[in-house]
C-alpha cells in the first residue's frame, strides 16, 4: 500500500488507516473477537495506522488495540489517539496535570511506555488558539510521555490556527465528498507547513457508502440514532451535518457514479493534495479489504471528480459550508 510521511511526526504511515470508534461504542456492538479480528485483517492488509482515542468505549478501543499489539510486536502499527473528553470540555480542563493523569490510563491501556501520537480532542476553540496547552504538550514530549502530538478539530478556523503551532504534528479533520471546505484553505496550509492530515468521517458516517436508505433503522446506541440534531456531541460528526433524508438523496448520486461508491468516496479523499491517511472504520473483514482497495484504485478521472464537485454544490453546501 501506498504510504506518506505523518506530518512532523516523521512517520510513514499507510494511506488507508484504520478508525476504531467503532470498536469501542456509539456504532452498535462488536464483539471482542470480532474486533480483534478487525485489527488483525487491517493489519495483513498492511494498514499502519490505527486511530484510536482513550474515551471511545471508556477505553475499550485503545485496550484491545493493546491486546493486539501486544500478541504482533512486529506489526509496525503506528497508534493515533486522543485525550480531553474526560471532564467537561470546558478551557481549565486542558491543563498538564489531567494530562498526565490521561496519559497514564492510555499507556496502560495500549501497553506502552510512550504513546506515538496524542491529539487533543476537538476541544474548545480558545484551547487551540491559547499558548498555554501548547507549553503543556510540549512538556509531555519531553517527559517522553508522547513521540508527538496533534489537534482534532471541528472546524477550518481550528484547523488553521493549529496548524500554525510549531510543534504540532497533525491535525484530524472532518473530509469527504460532503464536506468539501477543508480543500480551499485548510489543506493548502497544512501541507505548507508540513502537517499531517488525518481525514476522518469519510464515508459521511456510511451515507457515502450507498448501503442505507429513508428506511434504515440504526440500533438505539448508535450514534447515526441519537446525535442527528447533536444531542450527544458536536452533529457534524454524525452524517457529516448533512440531514439524514437530503444525505439519503445525494448518496443516490453519488453511488451512481461509480459501482463502488464507498471505494470513490475514499479514493476521492487519498486524491486531495496534502491528505496523509483517510481513516474509516470497519467492523468485520470485508469492510477493511473494501476500505484498502481505495488505495489501490486509480485517482479519479477529471469527470467524475467534477460530477462530485456538482453534486456537492447542487445538494449540500448550502446545508454544511458555513458551519464548519
Amino acid at each position: 500500500m501506498e504510504r506518506r510521511v505523518l506530518g512532523r511526526t516523521g512517520r510513514s504511515v499507510s494511506v488507508v488507516g484504520l478508525g476504531t470508534w467503532q470498536l469501542g461504542a456509539d456504532w452498535g456492538d462488536v464483539d471482542e473477537a470480532g474486533a480483534l479480528d478487525v485489527l488483525a485483517a487491517a493489519a495483513e492488509a498492511e494498514v499502519t495506522l490505527f486511530d484510536t482515542a482513550d474515551v471511545y468505549g471508556d477505553g475499550r478501543s485503545e485496550q484491545l488495540i493493546g491486546r493486539f499489539l501486544a500478541a504482533h510486536p512486529g506489526a509496525g502499527i503506528t497508534v493515533a489517539t486522543k485525550m480531553g473528553r474526560r471532564l467537561a470540555q470546558l478551557p481549565e480542563n486542558y491543563v498538564l496535570a489531567n494530562f498526565r493523569v490521561w496519559n497514564d490510563r492510555s499507556r496502560r491501556n495500549l501497553g506502552v511506555e510512550t504513546l506515538d501520537l496524542v491529539q487533543l480532542h476537538c476541544p474548545p476553540t480558545s484551547v487551540i488558539t491559547g499558548d498555554e496547552v501548547y507549553d503543556a504538550l510540549d512538556t509531555m514530549v519531553d517527559e517522553g510521555r508522547i513521540a508527538s502530538y496533534g489537534v482534532s478539530v471541528e472546524t477550518v478556523a481550528e484547523g488553521l490556527a493549529a496548524v500554525a503551532r510549531p510543534g504540532v504534528a497533525s491535525v484530524q479533520i472532518i473530509l469527504n465528498a460532503f464536506r468539501r471546505k477543508p480543500l480551499e484553505q485548510f489543506l493548502p496550509a497544512a501541507r505548507a507547513a508540513g502537517v499531517g492530515v488525518l481525514a476522518r468521517v469519510p464515508l459521511a458516517s456510511g451515507l457515502l457508502s450507498g448501503r442505507y436508505d429513508e428506511n434504515t433503522v440504526f440500533d438505539p446506541s448508535d450514534h447515526r440514532a441519537y446525535n442527528r440534531r447533536g444531542e450527544a456531541f458536536d452533529v457534524g460528526e454524525t452524517f457529516a451535518g448533512v440531514d439524514y433524508q437530503v444525505g439519503v438523496e445525494a448518496a443516490r448520486e453519488f453511488a451512481a457514479l461509480s459501482d463502488h461508491p464507498a471505494r470513490l468516496a475514499l479514493r476521492w479523499v487519498i486524491d486531495q493534495p496534502g491528505v496523509t491517511t483517510v481513516i474509516p472504520g470497519a467492523r468485520n473483514r470485508g469492510q477493511v479489504s473494501d476500505n484498502v482497495a481505495a488505495a489501490a484504485a486509480p485517482p479519479l478521472d477529471p469527470a467524475t471528480s467534477g460530477a462530485v464537485r456538482d453534486l456537492y454544490d447542487r445538494r449540500i453546501r448550502d446545508l454544511v459550508h458555513h458551519r464548519w
